[in-house]
């Protein structure tokens, strides 16, 4: 088992509405030396009470609370003992109350199924600097991180591929056989201007000529896939 260094000992406050879970936490951390049991509680409103007028060193909290949820006593703890270390033991397995939790402030999430014995070392490993999560939790917050890195890293490319109207403007009128002079005549540009565009447009569709430019582009709906090219006939 897991021991701790620091001294005296980690002031416990347990708050779980059933009676035998309840017996079974207490009693498992009044056994081990380096807990000390500060008090336990059924309900929100009690917790939220002791939290106000005494420190404690770390929180055990169920979520399905008689009078509200445990995430109100997290938050109250993460206010009034904000060194206090913080970790649910719940049955609830829900995603988002799980990430409700962990923006509150748990360091560890545990689910009932794991027994007071697993409880205990898992509150030691919390206290030694590490951040206990029953495996099923692990997976869905890992499922959900990969989910948000997979949606920015399609909001990043996204981005990196919008032209502005300008840039696209620009590819439209090369697209229907404009020259940078010409394109730059017909903006009301400089050559150089246009060029600088060009080299943004090519960076951004990851291309190397106006061909590719002009294909992907096409492809990507950024501008017509079937450009006229009277435009250059009539500006003559």
């Amino acid at each position: 088992m897991l021991s701790l260094r620091s001294s005296p000992a980690c002031r416990v406050m347990v708050v779980e509405d059933d009676v035998v879970t309840r017996r079974l936490l207490c009693n498992a951390i009044e056994l081990e030396p380096t807990l000390e049991l500060s008090a336990a509680f059924c309900g929100v409103l009690e917790a939220q009470k002791y939290l106000a007028r005494m420190p404690i060193d770390l929180l055990l909290t169920d979520l399905g609370l008689p009078d509200g949820s445990g995430l109100a006593v997290i938050r109250a703890c993460h206010q009034l003992s904000p060194r206090a270390d913080i970790m649910v033991i719940t049955m609830s397995s829900d995603e988002e109350q799980i990430l409700a939790c962990i923006e509150a402030g748990a360091s560890g999430y545990v689910l009932k199924e794991s027994g007071h014995l697993n409880i205990i070392r898992s509150i030691l490993e919390l206290r030694s600097g590490g951040s206990p999560i029953s495996p099923l939790i692990a997976r869905k917050v890992l499922a959900r991180m990969r989910r948000y890195a997979a949606d920015c890293k399609f909001a990043q490319a996204a981005g990196e591929t919008m032209l502005t109207r300008r840039e696209s403007a620009i590819l439209e009128l090369i697209s229907r056989g404009g020259t940078y002079a010409k394109v730059a005549q017909a903006l009301n540009l400089s050559v150089g201007t246009v060029q600088t565009h060009v080299k943004h447009i090519y960076a951004k569709l990851s291309v190397h000529s106006r061909t590719e430019a002009i294909i992907e582009a096409q492809r990507r709906g950024l501008i017509s896939s079937e450009p006229s090219r009277s435009f250059w006939r009539d500006s003559r």
